[in-house]
């Protein structure tokens, strides 16, 4: 048995070096038959305006603040914050146990588009593209804002996702400290980069370019991939192919690249099963206010819940709360069914 083979059978661990956790892959539980929950597929909204949709332009949101009507991107202070700009700071200590801190934050809204039938699969290179300006601007905005030191920018698509909303938007989150899991990168690209003076995701992604293995989608300027480690049964990370620390470091031509591969991706996503495939996706940006970071490489995920089918999910539960991240499809066979799909959209042949 030759060691490709071995991988493809066997149950073994793979490292994780952003993270810097181990994950168990179980390959051989593919075949057991599934008895779980099955899920309803959810298909994008068949119509361009709601009235009843708080985002569609021209509708009053929960609160009483009415839309205008916007004819591209459209951003606003989100109604419901989950962080706040203007805390007093408070602190509690019991002997290092029962620790708490107030958090200063600001949170928006994002809309992509006024069409309250469209997905990021469905959406022209050119609104796109304007989508991706909007998060630039967005990132400087914010960024400017000395208390913040992370911008989270994340799109929720998919009721089984927790979005309650199909119309095309995303959120952002920016925080006065670093949130667990990007503190966790911070940390490994930082000993990676002071112990091999490079960067650890340009070194991963030239292995990744030359294996081919993983690769699901490429361009001039970017690479979407099935990360070695990955976790979610169809995972994919965004990776640009030159070392940039920010989005707002792409020029004209990188974000025409980067609005091309979200488009590419998120299309073999819905060709895949022939859904509008549920995902969480955010950008991973250089921490903010806090020097230049070049260890850091910009990066973007995507981790999508459906396993084999439109009707089956990977669910988080058991040994994955418990104890370790755990996955049954190898990175290898997810991202040889992401490239065996059209770059066409099903709904557009």
């Amino acid at each position: 048995m030759d060691s490709m083979d071995l991988w493809k059978t066997t149950p073994h661990k793979r490292w994780n070096p952003l993270e810097r956790e181990w994950i168990l892959v179980s390959p051989h539980r593919t075949q057991r038959p599934w008895q779980g929950q099955v899920e309803i597929p959810q298909q994008p909204a068949d119509v361009a305006y709601d009235p009843a949709c708080y985002l569609c332009p021209g509708n009053s949101r929960a609160q009483g603040q009415t839309n205008p009507a916007y004819q591209n991107t459209f951003v606003f202070e989100n109604d419901f914050a989950a962080l706040k700009p203007n805390l007093e700071k408070h602190c509690a200590n019991n002997s290092g146990l029962l620790v708490a801190e107030t958090e200063r934050g600001i949170c928006r809204v994002i809309c992509f588009a006024p069409g309250h039938h469209l997905t990021v699969a469905l959406m022209t290179p050119e609104v796109l593209r304007r989508v991706v300006d909007t998060w630039s601007e967005q990132y400087d905005e914010i960024e400017s804002h000395d208390f913040i030191h992370w911008v989270q920018i994340f799109e929720n698509r998919g009721e089984m996702m927790g979005a309650s909303n199909p119309h095309p938007h995303c959120q952002i989150w920016a925080s006065e400290s670093i949130p667990n899991k990007p503190a966790r990168e911070l940390d490994a690209q930082l000993e990676y980069h002071a112990a091999k003076h490079s960067c650890l995701l340009c070194d991963y992604l030239k292995i990744e370019l030359a294996a081919k293995e993983r690769i699901v989608c490429e361009n001039a300027h970017f690479a979407a991939l099935v990360p070695y480690w990955a976790v979610w049964p169809f995972e994919v990370m965004v990776l640009p192919k030159s070392h940039i620390t920010r989005l707002q470091d792409l020029d004209d031509r990188g974000r025409d690249a980067l609005a091309d591969i979200l488009k590419q991706v998120t299309t073999r996503y819905d060709n895949l099963f022939e859904v509008s495939f549920p995902y969480s996706f955010g950008f991973h940006n250089a921490p903010a206010n806090d020097g230049p970071h070049e260890e850091w490489h910009f990066h973007a995920h995507y981790l999508p819940p459906l396993l084999r089918s439109a009707s089956i999910r990977k669910f988080m539960v058991g040994y994955e709360l418990i104890a370790s991240p755990q996955r049954d499809i190898t990175a290898e066979m997810a991202a040889e069914r992401l490239r065996g799909v059209s770059a066409v959209h099903y709904r557009e042949r």
